[in-house]
């Protein structure tokens, strides 16, 4: 890869990298840091990766090293592996579900998370989030509804009474 093709990749999915982050992350700051990083890390394999192959490359990089600042960060309480709390009024504006819902993924395993940020909010298909991830297709498949199963209990359990 050369200086030009790595810029233009730069140019390309700086923007699309780091809302992946950002929604994975929850946090600004974190997420242009790995971002950093992952770009940095493409420059210093410049000479070993094909242009053809960089995007899934470089998901898969900003996936392991999501996965890699959640897992340090956990040490310190990073992430709240609470459940939601429950109640018994339905919610009233589509700001309060969206968080509601945001909060729900945010507690899914690194996997499934990303699986469901890549398909539902980034509109990849099964194939491109194997190849981002190193998995098949029926995995994606498999992850995807488990995630959306559990999401789906989570639903259900806010509408039961206490």
């Amino acid at each position: 890869m050369k200086k030009h093709e790595y810029n233009f990749v730069i140019d390309e999915l700086s923007a699309q990298l780091y809302r992946y982050a950002f929604h994975f992350l929850r946090n600004q700051e974190d997420a242009k840091d790995i971002i950093q990083d992952v770009f940095e890390k493409m420059w210093l394999n410049r000479k070993t990766i094909e242009l053809e192959t960089v995007k899934p490359w470089l998901y898969r990089c900003t996936h392991n090293a999501m996965v890699n600042f959640i897992a340090k960060k956990s040490r310190t309480s990073y992430m709240s592996n609470q459940e939601l709390p429950k109640t018994t009024s339905p919610f009233d504006s589509s700001f309060e579900s969206m968080q509601v819902v945001d909060r729900m993924v945010s507690i899914l395993p690194p996997t499934q998370k990303s699986i469901i940020l890549l398909r539902d909010i980034e509109g990849y298909t099964y194939k491109e989030i194997g190849l981002i991830l190193d998995l098949s297709a029926s995995q994606v498949k498999v992850y995807l509804f488990r995630a959306r199963m559990k999401i789906k209990k989570q639903l259900i359990g806010l509408n039961k009474p206490v």
